[in-house]
């Protein structure tokens, strides 16, 4: 009878396919959990201004250019394909407002976001990743400092920041690399490109770009903090925790891109 009630109990446990199975709902469960710690840990004294200075500096540094080299084509290419449609249908003189739609809702917010989580979130992690094989983290918590206050808050809050300045940067870099190309190259008019340009898209559209722009720095912040603290199985730790930043983010990133889409779209309709 024991014997059977071991042998039950074996059969019960789960199997290495159950544990892979649930790994997703653990990495959701374990950020939600974070992200409250961080919330709390955000309001909490003294605020880590050094490490947020340092933090926005470098995610900055490493994704300005980046950004801006990546906005120009990106918008030419729209602002290129609308206008051809235009000029079929003779109306060449609307084309600034499909470079000012594609620029301000998605191009803008978008490109900065993946290349501030490309370049800034995946160093970030490899910083915190490291630190915890090292058992840095582990002796932060030994001496009673909270790593969410002091490592997590001020990054997450750098990423979002820097997410929110270059998305009106790129913005507007794109916009002019769009006006240059259909002036110089498709031969619009300058008056009739600029004034298209506010056609459709208004203030309401750029408070969504912002909106956009914060929520997407926030999250690609947090994943990087959150698999960066998590790191285990030493150096080739660290290398998959980058890797998997890098496509969580870009899946996350995908599903708030659409979500925000969506409802900014009813709200400025």
């Amino acid at each position: 009878m024991k014997g059977f009630s071991l042998r039950s109990k074996v059969e019960n446990l789960p199997t290495a396919a159950d544990v892979k199975a649930l790994k997703p709902l653990s990495i959701i469960g374990g950020l939600y959990a974070m992200t409250l710690d961080m919330f709390v840990a955000m309001f909490k004294p003294p605020f880590q201004w050094r490490e947020f200075l340092l933090q926005t500096w470098f995610v900055a540094r490493v994704s300005m250019v980046p950004a801006l080299t990546l906005s120009i084509p990106l918008v030419v290419l729209t602002s290129f394909t609308f206008n051809t449609l235009l000029g079929e249908f003779g109306a060449a003189d609307f084309s600034g407002t499909g470079a000012a739609l594609g620029a301000v809702n998605q191009i803008g917010p978008f490109v900065t976001v993946l290349v501030v989580a490309g370049a800034g979130a995946s160093a970030m992690c490899a910083d915190l990743g490291s630190r915890t094989i090292r058992e840095e983290v582990d002796a932060m918590r030994v001496l009673g400092l909270d790593p969410i206050h002091s490592l997590v808050v001020p990054r997450v809050l750098a990423t979002t920041l820097v997410a929110v300045l270059l998305s009106s940067v790129v913005t507007v870099t794109g916009l002019l690399g769009a006006f240059l190309f259909s002036v110089y190259f498709q031969h619009v008019t300058p008056g009739s490109f600029v004034a298209s340009m506010t056609l459709i898209t208004g203030l309401g559209d750029v408070l969504v770009s912002l909106v956009k722009a914060t929520l997407f720095g926030f999250v690609a912040g947090l994943i990087a903090c959150y698999q960066g603290l998590r790191v285990q199985k030493g150096a080739a730790g660290v290398g998959n925790a980058v890797s998997e930043t890098v496509v969580i983010a870009f899946l996350l990133l995908f599903v708030v891109n659409a979500i925000v889409t969506a409802v900014g779209f009813e709200v400025t309709k």
